[in-house]
């Protein structure tokens, strides 16, 4: 400035001088105002970035509680989301448990229903055993109600023929205590009739018994039917106990051979075809039929049997048509396994 104040005075015109201050006045003024004006735009812009910057605290202050608000629901989503996918998690192993067990009880089910498939099958079959069971039971019964009938057949030809004896020889003796029938269908003859006391010798009454005898069995022999179910024709020989033993069966195996004798060879031999019917045997005191201690036991136990022995074979035949019925497997299965 002093060098300004130096130079001005060696100017040509001291005008210039005075116009010169005008103008730097003016130029320091208009500075002056334009740092005015700038001062006042900073303190406007400092007044407006004052107001945006309260302005954006707040908003930041807003956000903030937002951003916090939002966290907070974030996180209970979150531990909703959490809480479902344990819940997820249960359901899905409890699904797998579910699964792991409807797979056992389908397996179970699969076997079951084999089984029962084979129990099926097996009822089936026993119902095939027990409808042959049936058949053969039907069978057996049918059977066996034949081979009674047979049975009842041959029992009661028997008893009718030895009835008839019985009442012919009735005829010729004229007394009926002298002859009976045992309860095994024996025709029982009294000693008397055909001996005297301790002798084997026939009396000429008991011959004409032997007769009727003769004839009785020449028309029971001679029919076919009959015969075959006969085996043999026994006479036997009894005593009482009186003597000894020896004798008494001695005596009673003579009486029983003189009874046989007559009637095979009594009457031209009428019999003599069918010896092979016939055959004697003595048993002394050894079957006695009443008790020894009386007189009227001792007579009863003395006596002349005459029993008609049922031939074996043809029992046997009956019972084979019996057992030639086709047994079931499952009944000869039954019956091996209930043998020890």
């Amino acid at each position: 400035m002093r060098r300004a104040a130096s130079y001005s005075p060696r100017t040509e015109e001291s005008g210039g001088e005075q116009g010169f201050w005008p103008s730097y006045a003016d130029m320091m003024s208009a500075v002056a105002l334009i740092l005015f004006f700038l001062m006042l735009l900073s303190y406007i812009q400092s007044m407006i970035t004052g107001r945006d910057l309260e302005n954006t605290e707040a908003l930041l202050t807003d956000t903030r509680a937002q951003v916090a608000a939002a966290l907070e629901e974030f996180r209970k989503a979150q531990d909703k989301a959490f809480a479902a996918q344990a819940q997820y998690q249960s359901a899905q192993n409890e699904l797998t448990g579910l699964n792991a067990e409807l797979s056992q009880k389908q397996e179970e089910i699969d076997a079951y229903t084999i089984q029962l498939s084979k129990q099926a099958d097996e009822l089936k079959e026993q119902e095939k055993q027990l409808s042959a069971q049936k058949a053969y039971l039907e069978a057996a019964d049918n059977e066996i109600i034949a081979l009674r009938s047979q049975m009842t057949t041959v029992a009661a030809l028997r008893l009718s023929i030895v009835k008839q004896i019985q009442d012919r020889l009735i005829e010729v003796m004229g007394d009926p205590d002298k002859i009976s029938i045992a309860d095994n269908g024996n025709i029982v003859l009294s000693e008397g009739v055909f001996f005297d006391l301790g002798s084997s010798a026939l009396k000429q009454e008991g011959i004409a018994v032997l007769d009727e005898l003769i004839d009785a069995f020449d028309a029971f022999l001679a029919d076919e039917n009959t015969t075959r179910y006969v085996d043999s024709i026994v006479i036997s020989g009894h005593t009482d106990s009186t003597g000894t033993e020896s004798d008494n069966r001695q005596l009673s195996t003579d009486r029983a051979n003189s009874v046989l004798n007559y009637l095979l060879g009594g009457k031209r031999e009428k019999l003599a075809a069918y010896a092979p019917f016939f055959c004697a045997a003595g048993y002394g005191e050894t079957r006695p039929v009443a008790s020894n201690d009386t007189n009227e036991g001792r007579a009863q136990n003395r006596r002349i049997e005459i029993s008609m022995i049922l031939r074996d074979e043809s029992v046997l035949e009956i019972v084979d048509q019996y057992l030639a019925i086709p047994v079931p497997e499952s009944v000869s299965a039954a019956e091996s396994a209930a043998q020890p």
